[in-house]
């Protein structure tokens, strides 16, 4: 259509999404559908922090806020940073944005010029990829394979750096693996960086707090505190506490950087709610002892799903450190043939018919940039789970 934007050609709707929708459809049709694509916490947002949220509103806090975000809000980001990472910003040098993915945009927006490349290793976040082509850049994808924990290694860092490098993107841990970098491969990771003063890192770190088997996290500029000047370090209320509606993301790094970010959001979406914010200063200083507990349900959660699923015809699944996903290999069912007739001849395939005979909803691998796997959340109840690897086990036995 001509009045769309050139841009637009270079981008898809979020595969996730896709898939979320396709379930939502058959369920209309009443259809049992049990979906494991969204990657969202089952458990209710803290009544703490409801409750901050509720006074905020009964004290008129409704008005319009800075773009950057509330002064409370900023100072209580930069003394999570401080508790949690040993990290040392000042309110200035931290943005609120509606989301992580709202700061991701902004961050691009602010950086990115036609012909700029980012470094994406793959298994990589749908959207990391598609928010830097709608400024022009050039997705260097890394392929991060499973024999090395789906982790980035540092001698194919060095080979993807360019001269039109801007920007490393890490997500650790990882959706949709939930690979997590420990402080030495974080380190080697760090010493390639250190060579190369022109890139730019972004430490997404959504899933800080969802670590098990006593993994420690740690983040780029903690690792390595020369790259302080040039890592936007980014993270969110939404997987934490579970407040993926409230819509709450932020990010601290260099102060031109944050004052870019900050004037792109003042002429967009203004500010994220201010009710919103007002429930992520409860959240961020105030009592943490549901992070552990909800982490501990989700550890179970990996294990048996882990379990049921390496017992699964044709399926290899391997056992994340973190956040809330499994990412199984379904390499032993390609080329095997549905009671239909069917040749499963990718993951595609393989989820299409999965969510067609048994009614899962899970998310291809083709999606995540590295095939043949899918993605399954297992941010659901135990009871789902369950059920979905009985159906997903009768499935793979189906195939002939």
């Amino acid at each position: 259509m001509p009045f769309i934007a050139d841009r637009l050609s270079a981008i898809k709707p979020s595969p996730t999404i896709a898939v979320t929708q396709m379930a939502a459809e058959l369920k209309a049709q009443g259809r049992d559908v049990i979906g494991l694509s969204a990657g969202e916490p089952d458990f209710d947002t803290p009544d703490h922090i409801k409750a901050a949220a509720k006074a905020a509103i009964d004290r008129g806090e409704t008005k319009y806020t800075a773009p950057a975000g509330t002064p409370a809000l900023r100072a209580a980001i930069c003394a999570k940073f401080k508790r949690e990472n040993g990290l040392d910003y000042t309110p200035e040098q931290v943005t609120v944005g509606v989301g992580g993915k709202g700061v991701i945009f902004n961050a691009f927006m602010a950086t990115i010029n036609p012909g700029d490349e980012v470094i994406v290793p793959a298994p990589y976040w749908v959207s990391y990829p598609d928010i830097a082509m709608m400024f022009g850049g050039k997705p260097v994808f890394v392929p991060c394979r499973e024999e090395t924990g789906f982790k980035l290694q540092p001698q194919d860092l060095d080979r993807a750096i360019t001269a039109k490098t801007k920007w490393l993107v890490l997500n650790s841990p990882s959706n949709p693996t939930g690979a997590a970098y420990s402080r030495t491969d974080m380190k080697a990771l760090t010493d390639v960086l250190l060579r190369h003063p022109h890139v730019q890192v972004m430490s997404d770190d959504i899933y800080e707090h969802l670590i098990y088997d006593g993994f420690t996290f740690c983040t780029p500029a903690q690792v390595e505190p020369n790259l302080l000047g040039r890592t936007l370090t980014l993270n969110g209320v939404s997987k934490a506490y579970a407040m993926t509606g409230w819509r709450v993301g932020y990010a601290a790094g260099p102060l031109p950087l944050i004052k870019a970010i900050n004037m792109i959001q003042s002429q967009s979406v203004t500010h994220t709610s201010s009710i919103s914010q007002a429930a992520a200063v409860a959240a961020l200083n105030g009592p943490q002892d549901l992070i552990p507990e909800h982490a501990a349900v989700f550890k179970q959660r990996r294990d048996m799903v882990v379990r049921l699923l390496n017992q699964c015809k044709g399926l290899h699944c391997a056992t994340p450190e973190g956040a809330f996903y499994v990412y199984p290999s379904c390499a032993g069912a390609i080329g095997r043939k549905t009671p239909g007739g069917k040749v499963i001849g990718n993951d595609t395939d393989f989820i299409t018919a999965l969510l067609e005979t048994e009614g899962v909803a899970v998310v291809q691998g083709a999606a995540f940039g590295l095939e043949p796997y899918f993605r399954i959340s297992y941010a659901t109840s135990t009871e789902a789970l369950t059920k979905s690897c009985e159906r997903i086990h009768r499935f793979c036995e189906t195939l002939a």
